[in-house]
């Protein structure tokens, strides 16, 4: 059996949860559960503000695009290409092009068992960069990121300040 690689499917703008929904019932229906693994539109969590209200909001990491972890062959590709909203696949001309591992890696997307040595709530110090010897408490970790976003005490006021893991150091 081939080996599962990650591709990206071109949808039409807005229609990325329903091609996945989609593609989804198909793989079900035609017991693909072994050729197609995976149909993910990558999220992040922003924080808005509106009228002067903070609001956490799940945004779509790439609008337009989907990521898919399957097996490349005729059946698979016909399945995927063929779904209503979907425009093709991301590669040259006709033929998809997986992502390769370094890429996936870099979308902050494959869990290769991350281990963080933090945890929200934890009292650390910052140990490089423009905040060097602040101490802060963690508010939130963000994995994919490798960021923690500390409290820090700026002007007499609690300032969130996100910071990369290895600027930090628990106390």
């Amino acid at each position: 059996m081939a080996e599962a690689n990650w591709y990206v499917v071109h949808t039409y703008s807005g229609y990325e949860n329903k091609v996945k929904v989609d593609i989804e019932k198909t793989i079900e229906n035609r017991s693909l559960q072994d050729q197609i693994l995976e149909v993910s539109v990558p999220m992040q969590s922003v924080v808005e503000i509106k009228n002067g209200v903070e609001k956490a909001v799940d945004k779509k990491m790439f609008p337009g695009y989907v990521l898919i972890h399957m097996v490349m062959n005729d059946d698979t590709w016909y399945v995927v290409r063929n779904t209503r909203g979907v425009t093709g696949f991301v590669g040259p001309g006709s033929k998809p092009v997986p992502l390769t591992e370094e890429e996936m890696a870099g979308l902050g997307f494959m869990g290769k068992g991350l281990v963080v040595g933090f945890e929200v709530g934890d009292l650390v110090s910052v140990v490089s960069g423009a905040w060097r010897d602040t101490v802060g408490a963690i508010k939130s970790i963000n994995e994919s990121k490798k960021t923690a976003t500390i409290s820090v005490e700026m002007f007499g006021r609690e300032t969130p300040v996100e910071l990369a893991f290895t600027e930090l150091k628990k106390l």
